[in-house]
């Protein structure tokens, strides 16, 4: 059984009530429970933290010892320097996810600090997005 774990950054906590045009009207508690059912071959472990040093320090805990690592750093995405030294730092691959397509929104989230650091980016599904990147390590 594969070991994913799923990290969401700033804000991922509000799905479901914020901005619902952008990020759609699911919180990620329920999101998950149906991306567990189709993923019986995962086990699917999932962490949210508004705070980035929270972020690194689970990217840390786990990046050594589980088969991949599912990370929607959100803001932290376009300014975060540490988040892609802690994501080189450790052996588990990282697929970057959005829910968005962040190249249709405004400028300052056109570009990744944490991109150049992954196996690879997904964005724009929706909350399949998350799907998506699971079937990569599949």
């Amino acid at each position: 059984m594969k070991k994913i774990q799923i990290i969401n950054g700033p804000n991922l906590n509000l799905l479901g009530k914020r901005e619902p045009t952008v990020y759609g009207n699911t919180s990620f508690e329920n999101y998950l429970e149906e991306l567990r059912a189709g993923c019986p071959q995962c086990e699917i472990i999932y962490y949210q933290s508004n705070v980035e040093g929270e972020l690194i320090n689970k990217i840390h805990e786990v990046g050594f010892e589980y088969d991949g690592i599912i990370l929607n750093a959100g803001a932290y995405t376009h300014t975060s320097i540490a988040l892609h030294d802690a994501i080189k730092a450790v052996e588990t691959p990282v697929v970057e996810v959005h829910i968005s397509n962040v190249h249709t929104r405004e400028s300052f989230r056109h570009i990744s600090m944490i991109s150049a650091a992954c196996k690879g980016v997904i964005l724009g599904f929706g909350l399949d997005s998350y799907r998506l990147a699971i079937e990569s390590f599949l």
